[in-house]
């Protein structure tokens, strides 16, 4: 058997993950092509004309992203691991199974 509560929260995990890479992922993809490409990066802003950065840093952002989305995913993957193999649901006293399946001699 499996503990279902795992598996739904190991299942939002890993849509939490992909809907957060796919809702802002464009925005942390031109450091490694500025940086590769040109050598350069710039800050884009919609007020004011692009700013040059260093590009470490833009890099060093879109790692901390890439790690953030990972983690979640990985997250999720272990969370749906662990409710597949689990059996936590099965380990139920005797004495605390309530439902139809109840014997009503057991509490006497």
């Amino acid at each position: 058997m499996s503990d279902m509560r795992f598996i739904i929260v190991g299942v939002i995990l890993v849509f939490v993950g992909f809907i957060i890479m796919g809702g802002f992922g464009h925005e942390f993809q031109a450091a490694t092509f500025e940086s590769n490409e040109f050598g350069t990066c710039y800050e884009y802003s919609d007020d004011a004309p692009p700013v040059e950065i260093n590009c470490s840093f833009k890099i060093f952002d879109q790692s901390i992203f890439f790690a953030l989305v990972v983690g979640f995913i990985g997250a999720g993957v272990i969370s749906l691991i662990k409710g597949t193999r689990g059996d936590w649901d099965n380990k139920v006293k005797p004495e605390d199974v309530v439902g139809p399946g109840k014997n009503d001699s057991d509490t006497k």
